[in-house]
């Protein structure tokens, strides 16, 4: 036989599975999205009647929907496969594949490439396009709906730099100002000099207006005091630095994400925990594409008795049960008990030795 009459009709059978796949995979986002969208409209009525209706459609829904779309992107890529594989299957499709002499790792190449194209725009969207639409999102619902903001903070200390303590009794972010400040440098873990003010106010990037100060210098034996009634001055620390709210990390890009953490780190910031997480996840969030789209291939991929519900059933569970169990191990880094990253890979590595196990069930059986 021609090898050019085998590989033909397999780029054919590649196309035909990719355009199944992710059609099924678009078309099960635009399904869900229509039924939240309602759910959203019913729980939020009070919001949008008072909101602008060019800020519900434009700042609100349209940043909505890709955020929404992305964090149940597992879901819909195992809801997919299980759907248009089943089908396939009980149309006796597949098993006219395998009869030709197509391999089962054979049949597995154009499910993976679809994976990765779901895998890179996933990773895309999470780590650099919707941070900055959440930004939108956010203000929405601060304003409109329930405001999450942080704009109080009382006891702030913190490490500005190696050596430099900075200490603030009360911030208010309404008025940009903190009161009864104080910024304690050390050289050899001895004070070298203090300064302390009744107020200290944000004026832009690390440019802050301290009022009625006093500075103390040390040198050995000697004090050097001055005095002053206003003095602008570079501190590096800004108000987002101790003002964290609960979602302040899905609005950073994942290059922001890994400075934020790495500078909180050095100053010695405790409660970064939520930023290390979403950190961790989006990566996972991308592996997950890939095992779960063998674990629906692999279950779906053999006709079975009760057909194409049984399949969709025991997607949805594990399914639903991947997000669960990604939701249970992320408390285990908020506890302490293990790593961030330690723990939203859990589930892939244990859904990935599923995976590896109903591949090898299914492409022997």
């Amino acid at each position: 036989m021609n090898p050019l009459t085998v590989k033909q009709p397999l780029k054919i059978l590649d196309l035909y599975i990719i355009r199944k796949f992710l059609g099924t995979y678009i078309f099960a986002i635009i399904l869900i999205l229509a039924i939240t969208v309602m759910f959203d409209i019913n729980e939020k009525l009070d919001a949008f009647i008072k909101a602008p209706l060019e800020a519900t459609l434009f700042d609100y829904f349209l940043n909505f929907l890709p955020y929404f779309a992305n964090q149940f992107s597992p879901l819909f890529t195992f809801i997919a496969v299980i759907f248009f594989t089943s089908k396939l299957a009980d149309n006796s499709e597949i098993i006219a594949m395998l009869s030709a002499g197509m391999s089962f790792p054979r049949l597995l190449r154009p499910y993976m490439i679809s994976a990765t194209v779901i895998a890179v725009c996933t990773y895309l969207l999470s780590a650099y396009i919707i941070p900055p639409a959440n930004v939108e999102r956010i203000n929405f619902t601060n304003t409109y709906v329930k405001n999450k903001k942080v704009e109080y903070g009382i006891n702030i200390q913190m490490q500005v730099e190696p050596g430099t303590i900075a200490y603030i009794t009360r911030y208010d972010d309404k008025l940009r100002t903190g009161y009864k400040f104080s910024l304690e440098s050390f050289k050899d873990k001895k004070l070298v000099s203090r300064l302390t003010a009744q107020s200290i106010r944000y004026d832009s990037l690390h440019n802050w207006q301290v009022r009625d100060y006093m500075i103390r210098d040390f040198n050995g034996n000697r004090e050097v005091i001055r005095h002053g009634t206003r003095l602008d001055t570079v501190i590096a620390m800004e108000p987002r630095d101790f003002l964290i709210a609960s979602n302040d990390h899905e609005k950073m890009t994942s290059p922001q994400l890994n400075e934020y953490i790495s500078r909180q780190k050095d100053r010695g910031v405790a409660n970064i925990k939520s930023f290390e997480i979403e950190y961790s996840r989006r990566y996972a969030m991308t592996a997950a594409a890939f095992i779960l789209t063998l674990i629906g291939m692999s279950l779906s991929a053999r006709k079975v008795k009760g057909g194409m519900g049984v399949n969709i059933g025991i997607g949805l569970v594990l399914s639903f049960s991947y997000i669960l169990f990604m939701t249970v191990t992320s408390t285990f880094a908020v506890s302490g008990y293990t790593s961030p990253t330690v723990a939203m890979w859990i589930p892939n590595l244990v859904y990935a030795i599923i995976a590896v196990i109903l591949y090898r069930k299914a492409s022997h059986g």
